[in-house]
């Protein structure tokens, strides 16, 4: 194997690992991003542990954020609250962040 052979499979490596971790931060910050919304709709702490659940999984329905976007927009109107677009995008970029920090840290 040559030194060049050795540098791509380390960035292949390296790229594998950098997804899975993204991937888990996404499903942490949707989780973190449930258990805001529960908080904002007064659900109980069981009910917004279901509910975190609920967003995490909404996740997987088409690929990108919009199906998590919709489901917490929709719930939120549907509980009879306005609540802003810019709002939820912006704390699903905080969240993002913490997410990626937890993540990295090991948490």
């Amino acid at each position: 194997m040559t030194t060049f052979d050795d540098r791509e499979k380390g960035f292949e490596s390296k790229f594998a690992l950098d997804q899975a971790q993204e991937f888990r931060a996404m499903a942490r910050r949707n989780k973190l991003l449930g258990l805001w919304a529960a908080e904002k709709m007064g659900l109980s702490p069981e009910s917004a542990e279901d509910y975190a659940k609920a967003v995490v999984r909404a996740d997987f329905e088409q690929p990108g954020e919009e199906d998590v976007f919709r489901k917490i927009a929709g719930d939120f109107e549907g509980a009879g609250m306005e609540i802003r677009e810019s709002e939820i995008r912006r704390k699903m970029d905080e969240l993002a962040s913490v997410a990626r920090d937890q993540v990295r840290a090991g948490e």
